[in-house]
């Protein structure tokens, strides 16, 4: 029998499994699918507006939490959102990330918008728009999903806080790439892992700089050793370079996946993936098993915790019928802030959706609660995107909420373990 089953391997699942292994319980991650690192930029968001932007999420996360009792952050603390990010800051030795819970870098996306972000890879952190500056932005020619003039006339029009001018301007190089006409990040970034690769970049590149601009590039800078590969450029340029996160999959996401896995197994951790889990056995107020559908059979997981991170709407752990019931799908928890009747999704999309903040009730040791507040089960936590209370794009606290509650339920799963 292992100690813990973590259900999913998202920010959520990594954190909490991770944490526990390493404090000596015996882990086994399940997924039936990598998660959704894949499809973020690889920054950590704790809270970006609320409902304006937030400079300093340390000083607004007490007064957020108050006025949203049932928000996960009122759950988890602000005082762990913090020491998860100083765990989470810990864990990068050779792709380091930087900035705290005391402000929030403002970053370019790929279509020129400014993204409020607590902790980030350092090959982004150059790209901050706080300060303003003069920027060029880098379109590579067979990257089809990156769009550098769109992206500069957005940030040359952008606002920041402080008013600072902006300038921003756009070129197209032409990566030493023979038979492909169009190529995937990720195809770009294992070429950029190749220092021939680099130089030749490099060298087209300083042919069309100017001035102190800073280089922005869409984040394909390496996979295996992309801090290598940064210093590299900025030394060959004598100037800052960052990275613009694009479409999925992405790059930076990826890479945080890669060293959270491998730390993992590296700590004595078991990772099944191709595995979904399925329902649940259950004795009283505790959880026995995980049934589980792997190669055409199901099969019990057996532990003595276990950890639910599979995700909300989104990943469909959490799913809605034709008519109109909503449930969660392992252990039929109870599915909180769905409306009793009436509209339940808005046309619009950017309004706010009644839909939004529904998930899984949780207690201050984030185990499920039901509708009375009375806690179902007492060696299971739930973390990430299936907890109620959030609205995460709007709010930009998606991967504050996973790495936080992935922290607290390790926290909460070492304590009555051990």
């Amino acid at each position: 029998m292992r100690d813990v089953l973590v259900m999913g391997m998202g920010t959520s699942g990594l954190v909490a499994a991770l944490r526990c292994q390493e404090a000596g319980l015996k882990v086994t991650l399940l997924a039936k699918g990598v998660g959704s690192t894949h499809l973020a930029p690889g920054t950590i968001d704790v809270l970006g507006y609320d409902p304006e932007l937030v400079e300093n999420p340390s000083e607004a996360l007490p007064r957020f939490a108050d006025r949203n009792p049932e928000h996960p952050y009122a759950r988890i603390g602000a005082d762990v959102v913090a020491r998860s990010l100083e765990w989470f800051s810990e864990r990068f030795d050779g792709y380091r990330y930087t900035g705290s819970v005391d402000e929030n870098f403002l970053l370019p996306t790929a279509i020129g918008s400014i993204k409020p972000s607590t902790l980030v890879p350092e090959t982004l952190a150059a790209g901050d728009l706080r300060k303003g500056g003069r920027l060029l932005f880098v379109g590579l020619r067979q990257l089809k999903d990156f769009y550098p003039a769109l992206t500069a006339q957005n940030v040359a029009n952008a606002k920041t806080p402080s008013g600072a001018d902006i300038s921003a301007r756009a070129v197209q190089i032409e990566p030493p790439i023979s038979g492909e006409a169009d190529v995937t990040g990720l195809a770009l970034a294992r070429k950029f892992d190749d220092p021939g690769f680099l130089d030749a970049v490099a060298t087209q590149i300083s042919a069309l700089v100017d001035g102190d601009e800073a280089v922005g590039l869409p984040a394909v800078l390496g996979l295996r050793r992309p801090r290598e590969v940064w210093e590299g450029l900025q030394e060959a340029l004598g100037r800052p370079v960052f990275e613009i996160p694009g479409l999925p999959p992405s790059v930076p996401g990826v890479r945080l996946h890669e060293i959270l896995v491998a730390q993992f197994e590296s700590a004595g951790g078991r990772v099944v993936v191709g595995a979904e889990a399925v329902g649940a056995d259950t004795e009283g107020d505790r959880v026995t098993a995980v049934r589980v559908a792997a190669a055409a059979r199901i099969k019990p997981f057996v532990a003595r915790h276990f950890v639910l991170a599979t995700g909300g709407f989104g990943s469909g752990a959490i799913e809605m019928t034709s008519s109109w019931k909503v449930r969660e799908n392992v252990f039929d928890l109870p599915v909180m802030g769905v409306p009793a009747d009436g509209q339940r999704f808005s046309p619009r999309y950017f309004d706010r959706q009644p839909m939004g903040r529904a998930g899984i009730r949780i207690d201050d040791s984030l185990h499920p609660l039901d509708g009375s507040g009375r806690r179902l089960y007492a060696n299971l936590t739930v973390v990430g995107a299936c907890i109620a209370g959030s609205e995460a794009w709007r709010e930009k606290s998606g991967e504050g909420i996973s790495l936080s509650s992935g922290y607290k339920a390790a926290t909460t799963v070492i304590e009555e373990a051990m």
